[in-house]
């Protein structure tokens, strides 16, 4: 089975190799998993509604946030879990097996009477 590293572990960087303007958005899209088109329609609607605060915020990021080239990015790529079929429907089974012991207990008289109880 494959790790994923938690959030936590994500760095965020300016992307050099997708930038137009300095490689926020792209740094942005790549660090939330969003598709760059999203992130920079976003980004021109910010700059519309708050120009001054999205300005100083952007510039401020392109001075701060370093910014990596896809050479660089093997230190930070997440690897993406891929689960063979196998697994998949293992995971299934056992899910099945849960809901139908979970709707065994539902539907049970026994839980009935416990709902009964706990409203005296």
């Amino acid at each position: 089975m494959n790790t994923v590293r938690a959030p936590s572990d994500r760095r965020f960087y300016r992307d050099a190799d997708r930038a137009v303007f300095g490689g926020v958005c792209a740094g942005l899209a790549g660090y939330f998993g969003l598709q760059l088109k999203v992130i920079r329609i976003l980004a021109i609607v910010a700059f519309f509604m708050v120009m001054p605060v999205a300005v100083i915020a952007y510039l401020a990021a392109v001075f701060l946030i370093p910014a990596v080239s896809r050479r660089e990015l093997k230190e930070f790529d997440v690897p993406r879990p891929t689960a063979t079929a196998e697994e998949i429907r293992r995971r299934c089974r056992e899910i099945d097996a849960r809901l139908a012991t979970l709707e065994r207990h539902v539907t049970s008289s026994r839980f009935q009477l416990d709902q009964e109880l706990s409203r005296l």
